[in-house]
């Protein structure tokens, strides 16, 4: 990826040695955080049995042991349709321990960096939301992530910030992208939504983006990270065969059918527009089309036996 020259950027610390605790060590992005950390990074990930995010006194416990300068929350409640018949654990991971850990990090001067979602937005804009579009979510999931991001804003830190992404995948744990492709492999027919739109987002391009946002001398309250371009899932799908078959991953195709959201059945209701603005992350980090994303991974993924 190119970045803006970060060297002559003002707003960078000189710190040459940074130490960072990642929250929610075995999630998607945790891996990738771990997977891609800068030299001049010290860097500790804790799971949630190493560290009780209900426990606000363990929180500080960590905190005051590993005297992190900065703090990196990926950790949550992250399945959408289980969080509608689980909704005091969505909102004890997404929205209360959120707030125990903002408070603990607040009071230990520590930086605070939250990764939250998409969906906080209701799918009704006709244009990519901005950071300062009012949240409306339709669903639990998003609803306990919107309860997270008022508990960071309620302490008004200069030193927390909140970044939003959608629609995540990588080579670590479960996701669209390799779902896909086990069931290309597997089934003879699929039937995909096409009418909801919103940006795939690569975990390793949103790695690079929080590993240049945490040299940055000041923070804005909030930022957007995804990978470039609009689609749908079933344009998504479609693009995941073509590359799969053209490296390898998969042997043939299948046909991929379009069909309604109606016609899906799921609990939670899903907005039908969700794409982010990610002009001010631009401006930090320069990043890549979806499509020129998820060919680079695919290419990087070993062919199946």
């Amino acid at each position: 990826m190119d970045s803006v020259n970060l060297a002559s950027d003002k707003r960078l610390h000189s710190r040459k040695h940074v130490k960072v605790l990642v929250i929610g060590k075995h999630g998607q992005l945790a891996l990738e955080l771990a997977d891609t950390v800068p030299t001049d990074v010290e860097l500790t990930c804790l799971s949630r049995t190493e560290i009780d995010l209900t426990e606000p006194s363990d929180i500080n416990r960590v905190i005051s042991t590993i005297k992190p300068n900065i703090i990196i929350n990926v950790s949550g409640f992250t399945d959408v349709e289980a969080a509608e018949s689980s909704y005091e654990n969505a909102y004890a991971l997404n929205g209360k321990a959120v707030d125990n850990i903002a408070s603990a990090a607040f009071n230990a001067k520590v930086r605070f960096i939250h990764i939250s979602t998409d969906f906080i937005f209701d799918g009704s804009s006709q244009r990519p939301y901005t950071v300062d579009d009012k949240p409306n979510p339709i669903n639990v999931y998003g609803q306990s992530k919107l309860a997270g991001e008022v508990a960071i804003a309620k302490y008004h830190s200069d030193n927390f910030t909140i970044v939003r992404t959608s629609w995540l995948y990588s080579r670590f744990g479960k996701n669209f992208v390799k779902t896909m492709l086990n069931l290309m492999s597997e089934k003879e027919q699929l039937n995909i939504v096409n009418d909801q739109l919103g940006s795939p987002t690569h975990a390793k391009g949103l790695a690079h983006f929080l590993w240049c946002l945490i040299k940055l001398e000041k923070w804005q309250a909030i930022y957007h990270w995804s990978d470039l371009g609009i689609t749908s899932w079933y344009e998504f799908a479609i693009a995941i065969q073509e590359l799969g078959i053209k490296h390898g991953l998969l042997q043939y195709q299948i046909p991929i059918k379009p069909i309604l959201s109606v016609n899906y059945p799921s609990l939670a209701k899903r907005p039908s527009f969700s794409a982010l603005d990610c002009t001010a992350s631009q401006m930090i980090l320069t990043g890549k089309a979806w499509q020129d994303e998820l060919t680079d991974f695919i290419k990087a993924l070993k062919p199946t036996s």
